[in-house]
């Protein structure tokens, strides 16, 4: 009798059973791991000369996680964090396997000790108030479209929301009257509550007025009334900076994505000296850490608070080498 293969009913219950029902993951997070399996089980049938429904566990051995986000990193050009997330979204469906099925828990062990891969922290890039000014000037308030760009961008400056927590917004989730707020919701299903500017509530309404849409329904849309797209606000977004560098030309310089818009919004939170636990609550994050790193990122704060310095504790003298001849003609003779 011809053995039943477990790996597609284990690959099925870790996404109906694990990831929907037990954890009740939000929808992109399900969509990031159905990606995820979707480019592994197609390497791993082109690196074994099989068909995907011919695979089995013994073929996601962790030799073919390994090469797999190998081919990833080289050939797809992911970068580090896009790889750590597909090692994480593998790992999760490894370690439901390891409680499911006893006899491939060494299999599982192998996969769930593949390190994470660090990569260097940059400095997060953000946007000086000319270059923001430059780039709400470019969207045509005139036709619908233009109002609403110009409206999501000043937005995004003033909540420091995701593109996608923005872009999720419904009226039934702003508050228009004093004290006016919106509630967003971001990862891991987190709410927040983040003060509006009487300006950006202005911006809403008279968008809802020129493109009337009900309490439950997402407030930008695209000319046919669906739901916007983070990849249509990026590619918009790219068209605006483009035209706005000509303006401004250190923009040229600058990748500027829908998320510089939150990097923007958390160093301006700094530089007006507000506390940074009231800017995590603002952003949402989890860890202050995170919020700590914008307070290194703007050079402004750093000249300011240099320039506020006692006079009598800076050097007015030069290093006692530099005043001693032996030391000089010694290290001349060098």
């Amino acid at each position: 009798m011809r053995s039943v293969n477990p790996f597609p009913g284990l690959l099925h219950a870790f996404f109906y059973e694990r990831l929907v029902e037990q954890r009740n993951v939000s929808p992109h997070t399900l969509k990031s791991y159905r990606d995820t399996w979707r480019l592994f089980l197609r390497f791993a049938a082109v690196r074994h000369k099989r068909a995907v429904t011919a695979l089995t566990m013994a073929d996601l051995s962790a030799s073919d996680v390994t090469a797999f986000l190998q081919h990833s990193e080289q050939e797809r050009q992911v970068s580090i964090g896009t790889r750590n997330c597909r090692l994480a979204a593998l790992r999760s469906f490894f370690h439901f396997v390891a409680e499911r099925e006893p006899t491939a828990i060494a299999q599982c062990v192998d996969v769930l000790h593949i390190p994470m891969k660090k990569s260097p922290t940059p400095a997060p890039q953000y946007l000086e108030s000319r270059e923001i000014e430059a780039i709400l000037d470019q969207p045509d308030r005139k036709c619908v479209e233009g109002q609403r760009d110009y409206v999501l961008l000043s937005f995004l400056y003033n909540t420091g929301a995701r593109i996608q927590e923005a872009l999720d917004v419904c009226p039934a989730a702003i508050r228009f009257e004093a004290p006016m707020c919106v509630r967003l919701f971001g990862k891991g299903r987190k709410e927040r509550i983040c003060p509006l500017w009487p300006e950006t509530v202005s911006l809403l309404k008279a968008l809802r007025k020129r493109q009337p849409c009900a309490d439950d329904e997402p407030l930008f849309v695209n000319r046919y009334g669906a739901p916007l797209g983070a990849s249509g606000v990026r590619f918009k977004l790219a068209q605006y900076v483009q035209a706005a560098a000509g303006a401004v030309p250190s923009l040229a310089s600058k990748k500027v994505s829908p998320h510089t818009f939150r990097h923007t919004a958390a160093v301006h939170l700094v530089a007006a000296g507000v506390d940074v636990t009231v800017i995590r609550s603002w952003l949402g994050h989890v860890h202050l850490d995170t919020t700590n790193h914008y307070a290194q990122a703007n050079l402004d704060t750093k000249r300011e608070a240099l320039e506020r310095l006692d006079p009598s504790s800076k050097i007015k003298k030069p290093p006692r080498w530099r005043r001693d001849a032996s030391v000089l003609s010694w290290l001349d003779s060098l």
